[in-house]
């Protein structure tokens, strides 16, 4: 048995034909609907990026306990779980994540793996001293780090096979190839694209031909729209645009399965981390909350061969926790008592359901609760969001180790419930993070208002939903301090 998953960052859920989108051009997406399950209530669980990669590997939450960093010397790792399984397992990726402080400890838990440079501000190529920048929207600037680099990165990528995502997909494809006739393997092929900033080669981006003169604007800033409607338009293209070539390269290992008939023994997952704001309630990005559908609420295929389930549609609620357990079932290997997540084998096969609500969020933003139907937003009962702790053994942030300010205050903290005995440092959380907005609490009927335009007051689904978070919370093992924070009178297990 074999087992690929091709995994887009920040894949917008609403932008795809088979989820209703009619505008962007996308037929190898249509294919894939029409050879897989398509999941129609997929939500996240902790964001952003390698929070959400946490949960890939451990198939449990990460916000609860700490914000974004590396995998924890307790955690287990779905691919060292299939090791010990004896399938061999390898990731090619251009997420420039991997390779930093916060993300170190991730891609050497596979067999073997192939890391792709250059992507956003991936330090990569160096040119040193004053260099001439290009005024973007909303960019531009000697100050703007990410921004030089990534425009010194884009002088050596100057034909399609150039760009990160070509290479990585070159890469996921050899391994294919190489290994179709062999047993026993999971290739995790993960692109960064169509992450911003939405740089694509100019042949996808005539498929979305459209009026703009204005300065060059392919990379929004995580804060409010100010931009004209003209502007915001030209950016939607471009992302369109970087969509279509995921959609081609997409295309390629559809084809490869075809042409071996790996449809026959190979599972097939396509998923992403998150979705993204293009201009959507007046705001960019991802990050900042409240976390609305478009963002949250993220799309998800998977074809099993067992069952055969192809061009069906799901409705059951699942999340990206369940994904671990569902690979380590594939492949007969036993799941962890510490993963929270469900395998999906009979939800595949016959919408079988694996939960009543989900939880998803950010470290220090609001908990989210939602059953599928009503999505509700609990937030902070205190202006400054606290109390609030990381709670690791491996104390860094994204590009950063944490600072010795910040460990002068760390204590040694009991175990939780899955760090198999093992301690933590509990490091306070002195200043709130600068992407959480200072928002009530919400409520939102998200079937009948799918863009959440119209917040509703029931207080008998606020309080059911409440309860449901009390509950999850405690399945998790979350600190005290968390039911403190959002003015929950249930107190920890601890």
């Amino acid at each position: 048995m074999k087992a690929i998953m091709i995994m887009f960052d920040t894949l917008n859920r609403r932008m795809l034909p088979p989820y209703g989108c009619d505008w962007t051009q996308l037929p190898n997406f249509s294919r894939l609907a029409s050879r897989t399950a398509v999941f129609d209530r997929c939500y996240v669980g902790s964001m952003p990026c390698m929070p959400a990669r946490r949960e890939l590997h451990t198939g449990r939450y990460n916000f609860l306990h700490r914000s974004w960093g590396p995998l924890e010397p307790f955690d287990d790792s779905l691919p060292e779980l299939l090791r010990r399984q004896g399938v061999y397992t390898h990731l090619a990726t251009d997420h420039q994540h991997y390779w930093e402080d916060g993300g170190a400890t991730y891609h050497t838990r596979y067999d073997s793996f192939e890391l792709i440079r250059g992507q956003e501000g991936d330090p990569w190529r160096g040119i040193a001293g004053e260099i001439e920048l290009p005024q973007q929207v909303m960019r531009g600037g000697e100050g703007d780090r990410m921004y030089r680099q990534d425009w010194i990165n884009r002088q050596a990528i100057r034909e399609e096979a150039d760009f990160p995502q070509a290479r990585t997909f070159e890469a996921g494809l050899s391994f294919i190839e190489t290994n179709r006739a062999r047993d026993d393997w999971f290739l995790q092929l993960e692109t960064f694209d169509p992450h911003e900033p939405f740089h694509a080669p100019e042949r996808y981006r005539q498929l979305y031909p459209h009026i703009y003169d204005g300065q060059p604007f392919d990379w929004p800033t995580y804060t409010r729209t100010s931009q004209t409607r003209g502007e915001i338009e030209h950016l939607r293209c471009e992302y369109a645009a970087l969509l279509s070539m995921c959609d081609a390269y997409l295309g390629r290992v559809l084809d490869l399965m075809d042409r071996h008939g790996l449809w026959e023994d190979t599972m097939l997952i396509v998923n992403t981390d998150h979705g993204f704001l293009l201009g959507e309630h007046d705001w960019w990005a991802k990050c900042v909350q409240p976390f609305y559908q478009e963002v949250a609420h993220i799309p998800l295929f998977i074809w099993d061969p067992r069952s055969g389930a192809r061009g069906v549609r799901r409705d059951s609620l699942v999340q990206t926790i369940d994904l671990a357990p569902t690979l380590l079932e594939y492949f007969g290997a036993e799941v962890p008592p510490d993963m929270t997540g469900y395998a999906l084998r009979e939800t595949i096969a016959a919408d079988a359901p694996v939960r009543e609500a989900a939880l998803f969020g950010i470290h220090g933003g609001h908990v989210n609760c939602t059953d599928g139907t009503y999505v509700y937003m609990l937030a902070p009962v205190r202006a400054d969001r606290g109390p609030l702790s990381n709670y690791t053994l491996m104390p860094t942030h994204m590009r950063s180790r944490f600072a010795v300010e910040e460990l002068r205050g760390a204590e040694l903290s009991r175990p939780f419930a899955f760090t198999k005995g093992v301690p933590l440092l509990r490091v306070p959380v002195s200043a709130p993070s600068r992407d959480v907005q200072d928002c009530e609490t919400m409520l939102f009927d998200v079937s009948r208002d799918p863009e959440q335009l119209q917040p509703l007051r029931d207080p008998a689904v606020e309080a059911r939903l409440r309860e449901a978070i009390i509950g999850l919370m405690r399945q998790h093992d979350a600190p005290a301090e968390q039911y403190e924070r959002l003015g929950l009178t249930c107190q920890s297990r601890r």
